[in-house]
């Protein structure tokens, strides 16, 4: 979910074409999400094969990345790997929520609900290791690199960025930015609307990129003291103090200089020890990454995606063709050099 820091930072509104020729990585986990969430049907019910598996991913995943590549848009996709231990509270919430979530659908179902029922749905969805190893297997197939991450993809993503080896981060959440990528990219998509949460209702969406530098330059603070603000606020790894906001937390961190000096100033429930703080710091400022990675743009190979979603998952022949044409813009990617 991330920490909800949007607020401060200024967006630039960009199109498709002003990523051309760029690399992009991709924080795969983030994306399955939303494919998983939003790519269902009118009752909720995510999109299954003949055998019953959920299809949701593997259609959202085609046609996102087809829609790149024509673009001449180049992405890596990373994954996460092993969440650190201070997470594991999040992470139990969250089964928690998914859980009523889940029950919740149900009951809008049997009240013949659709909106309801539909709003709760998308709020049940679990990336399993199956629709990861699904989702490699198809990038794999289509000539897309992806990167296991040891830990948080994101992390890893960032680290790809501000090693010079990819141009931004593709991720709705704005952790990346506390892990330090240089540009974050937000709603990467051709479709001008989505859908607002828990509403029947839609707004205007288009890419926008936020950099990174500039925005800590107009908010006057350092990495270090916008990580402090997260800490406040409530991350992924710690509760935050109740009643502080993105606006209060960096009035202050302005005001006292660090997170030590606020807690000292305003005490607070729930507040993390130093020794906590010192944890959550160096998970967002020196995060675990792998530094040996191969990133190859490979030509596709055509007939083992066909196998996939044709074979395997029966999709439609006529949704599958005009989306593998478009990789043809990867005979010159592949070209180009390797990343190490």
């Amino acid at each position: 979910m991330g920490v909800d820091i949007g607020p401060l930072f200024t967006k630039e509104t960009i199109s498709l074409k002003d990523l051309q020729n760029r690399v992009i990585a991709i924080d795969a986990h983030n994306v399955l999400h939303q494919f998983l969430a939003s790519i269902r049907q009118r009752d909720g019910t995510p999109l299954k094969d003949a055998k019953g598996r959920i299809t949701s991913h593997i259609t959202g995943l085609l046609h996102r990345t087809a829609i790149m590549v024509e673009m001449k848009i180049k992405p890596i996709y990373v994954f996460d790997g092993m969440p650190h231990e201070l997470k594991q509270k999040t992470i139990e919430l969250r089964h928690r929520r998914k859980v009523l979530a889940e029950e919740q659908w149900k009951k809008a179902l049997e009240e013949g609900d659709l909106v309801k029922a539909r709003s709760k749905a998308q709020q049940t969805s679990r990336v399993t290791d199956e629709i990861i190893q699904q989702s490699k297997d198809l990038l794999q197939a289509l000539g897309i690199p992806y990167i296991q991450a040891p830990s948080e993809g994101e992390a890893q993503a960032s680290y790809l960025v501000k090693k010079g080896d990819a141009y931004a981060v593709c991720s709705q959440d704005f952790d990346c930015l506390l892990l330090g990528t240089k540009v974050l990219i937000r709603h990467l998509t051709s479709s001008s609307k989505r859908k607002l949460p828990g509403k029947n209702a839609y707004a205007a969406v288009h890419p926008e990129r936020i950099n990174f530098q500039m925005n800590l330059l107009k908010l006057g603070i350092t990495h270090k003291q916008l990580v402090d603000m997260a800490i406040l606020i409530g991350t992924d790894f710690n509760d935050g103090i109740k009643g502080i906001g993105p606006k209060k937390s960096l009035s202050l961190i302005k005001k006292n200089g660090n997170l030590e000096n606020v807690l000292s100033t305003i005490g607070g429930e729930n507040a993390p020890t130093f020794e906590e703080i010192a944890e959550i710091r160096k998970l967002f400022l020196h995060p675990e990454v792998s530094k040996d990675y191969n990133v190859q743009w490979n030509l596709p190979d055509l007939e083992e995606a066909e196998k996939i979603l044709l074979d395997e998952y029966h999709f439609s022949e006529k949704r599958v063709k005009p989306a593998l044409e478009k990789f043809i813009n990867l005979n010159e990617i592949a070209k180009q050099k390797t990343l190490f």
